[in-house]
């Protein structure tokens, strides 16, 4: 006769013989019962956990003859039972969905239910890893598995439930198998090894249930395997017959390496692989080590969540109380991080010994601290620097030049006094004042100017810049800053120069906008008008020239890298003169000033960063007027048809 392993002789012939799984087994008796039998049952679960046998089981009680109705108990000896037990029942049909994975295979089936049983009372197909059907072969059976023949009976099983359609699943009674718990499959082990006289020690069949992890399929086999060494099995014959690290070695191991021993972790780590443990075996048993460390240490009386036998955990709890649970988490997290390169080098054992050093507590502090000190340190490492293209601000419009007042020789330092309104920005009072000394700061934007009637402020091109920063929205602050310049402004009413004429009536329309910002600034509210400008807006910023009575030129808003001229000495504060807005210079007094002299070379750098800007984006520099507004040819024309050949923009409107 041949030879039965142990997980075919001990499979179970009823409800009542099945392990761990005892809802299930009320269930389906309480089914056979009443007599509800459903259409179709849906039994899932982990391997080894008894769904074929259930379903074997669930046939046997449907069709044993010792009785005229179906049966929880099913006798076993008749002969319904025996051919079904053996597999050559002609009503049970059993199916490995894993070979006939086809839709003809579904329609087969479904064409042969059609026929009546020919010897029991119903047909059962078994359909067993019915998730490896396919979708077409799913959809076949959805009908004849929700309405089948009255003496019809389908069982699926599976090992993932994930995989099979939810269609498939409503039409079914599910019934989720469990792994089976440590003790009754130890006392189950136990059972047969006493049947099959397997001299066993009680921590040898421990760790056979142990290492099962729920499947009594494995746990059988592997017990039919220990049968065949030299009795008695000690729990060493069990780990070598696995292959897996003993825990008495794991936690030595973990001894030499918590006493921060480089030598004994090394000597350690070779005796195993000596010994024929594989590296990637011994880390991933060692990182599961640390995980019972880490129970031991937080939950010490939850043997249960462990598979670690009596002795060794009691060392364990000893061992880790003095033990700082970081140091656990670290080293999980170091050897989480090191899988990968030992399952990928050519150099295991080499990349084993590596990661066992990185995880003496010397080197787990190091890096902990390391990382404390990258962290505190985060908000003080500078941003990496990117590269501008010039350092050159961008271009802003230019504020009107106005004619200068009238020279009077500057006063003596020692008359250089500033009264307290004037060093915080604001214009000087009616009374005649000292001059502003050199070094006064300029007015920042954050104050009410003060209305006058026709003194210009010199920092124009200072309170434009802060005004199109807090320009809303993007669109906006674009615009005004490309064909926008602060012509004018007397703390109340503000006039803005617009340099394109065809984008002036797209600029009324954000005139709101423009309002909102000089709000945003000043805090409190300023009125804008806009105007077109005579000429076009020039390329680069020039610097402004007029100057109010008490004051000095206003700074530039950001550093120029070209050296400029000083700035002219500031007139007394007594001077009858009061400078007006209008009319600007004429080319010949512009020029002759000693700031329209660096002119040229402000527009030399400014074409030279426009330039390079546009290299590094592989564009080129276009000029928005000459493209919008060509300039016809007038050689040789007289000036009246000069004027006429020119063209009207009033009636364009081009799009920002």
């Amino acid at each position: 006769m041949a030879y039965e392993p142990l997980h075919h002789k001990y499979r179970p012939q009823t409800f009542g013989a099945l392990v761990g799984q005892d809802a299930i087994a009320t269930t389906l008796t309480s089914a056979l019962n009443q007599r509800r039998i459903a259409p179709a049952y849906l039994f899932c679960g982990p391997r080894g956990t008894g769904k074929t046998s259930s379903a074997r089981i669930l046939a046997k009680s449907l069709n044993c003859i010792a009785q005229d109705h179906p049966t929880p108990n099913p006798c076993g000896v008749c002969d319904t039972c025996r051919s079904i037990t053996n597999g050559s029942a002609l009503d049970f049909i059993e199916i490995d969905a894993a070979s006939n994975t086809g839709v003809d295979n579904i329609r087969e089936l479904i064409e042969r239910a059609q026929f009546a049983p020919v010897q029991c009372r119903y047909k059962v197909y078994v359909v067993d890893e019915c998730h490896m059907l396919s979708t077409a072969a799913f959809n076949a059976l959805l009908k004849t598995l929700e309405e089948p023949p009255s003496n019809v009976v389908f069982i699926l099983a599976t090992t993932d439930p994930q995989r099979v359609l939810p269609t498939i699943i409503s039409r079914c009674q599910r019934f989720d198998y469990r792994r089976i718990p440590l003790e009754p499959m130890i006392a189950h082990l136990r059972k047969i090894a006493d049947q099959e006289n397997i001299v066993i020690n009680d921590a040898a069949l421990r760790l056979v249930a142990q290492v099962s992890q729920g499947g009594l399929r494995d746990a059988q086999s592997l017990l039919d395997q220990l049968s065949l060494l030299e009795p008695p099995v000690e729990a060493d014959s069990v780990w070598d017959l696995v292959g897996a690290v003993p825990e008495r070695d794991l936690l030595t191991l973990v001894q030499a390496i918590l006493s921060d021993d480089s030598t004994a972790v090394l000597d350690g780590a070779r005796k195993l692989m000596d010994r024929g443990r594989e590296p990637l075996i011994v880390l991933q048993n060692l990182a599961g080590f640390y995980r019972d460390l880490l129970i031991a240490k937080t939950a010490g009386d939850r043997h249960d969540l462990v598979a670690i036998t009596p002795p060794t955990w009691a060392d364990m709890q000893t061992l880790v109380q003095q033990l700082d649970p970081i140091v656990l988490l670290l080293g999980q997290q170091h050897l989480r991080s090191a899988e990968v390169q030992i399952k990928n080098t050519t150099q295991p054992r080499l990349w084993l010994e590596v990661t066992l050093l990185g995880l003496l507590p010397s080197t787990l502090a190091g890096q902990a601290s390391g990382a404390m000190s990258a962290g505190r340190a985060g908000g003080a490492i500078a941003p990496p620097i990117t590269p501008t293209i010039a350092p050159s601000p961008p271009p802003q419009p230019a504020p009107p030049i106005v004619s200068p007042p009238l020279s009077v020789p500057p006063p003596a330092p020692a008359d250089l006094a500033l009264p307290p309104e004037t060093a915080n920005g604001a214009a000087p009072s009616p009374t005649p004042a000292p001059a502003a000394a050199s070094n006064s700061p300029p007015n920042n934007g954050q104050e009410a100017l003060p209305a006058a009637e026709a003194t210009p402020s010199p920092n124009l091109g200072q309170l434009w810049l802060q005004v199109i920063a807090v320009l809303e929205p993007l669109g906006t602050r674009a615009l005004m800053q490309q064909q926008g310049s602060l012509l004018f402004f007397d703390g109340v009413v503000a006039r803005v120069g617009i340099s394109s004429r065809p984008l002036f009536k797209m600029a009324q329309g954000r005139v709101e906008n423009v309002e909102a910002a000089f709000q945003l600034v000043l805090n409190h509210k300023v009125q804008v008008s806009l105007e077109v400008l005579p000429d076009p807006k020039p390329e680069a910023p020039a610097p402004n020239i007029s100057q109010a009575p008490g004051q000095q030129t206003a700074s530039p808003p950001a550093p120029v890298v070209l050296p400029t001229p000083p700035p002219a000495p500031a007139p007394a504060a007594d001077s009858p003169t009061v400078p007006s807005p209008d009319p600007p210079l004429p080319a010949e007094a512009s020029s002759s000033t000693p700031a329209a002299t660096s002119l040229p070379a402000i527009a030399s750098d400014f074409d030279r960063a426009v330039k390079n800007f546009a290299h590094f984006f592989n564009g080129q520099v276009v000029d928005l007027d000459d493209d919008l507004n060509p300039e016809p040819d007038t050689t040789g024309l007289k000036p009246s048809e000069a004027a006429a050949k020119q063209p009207s923009h009033a009636d364009k409107d081009v799009p920002f």
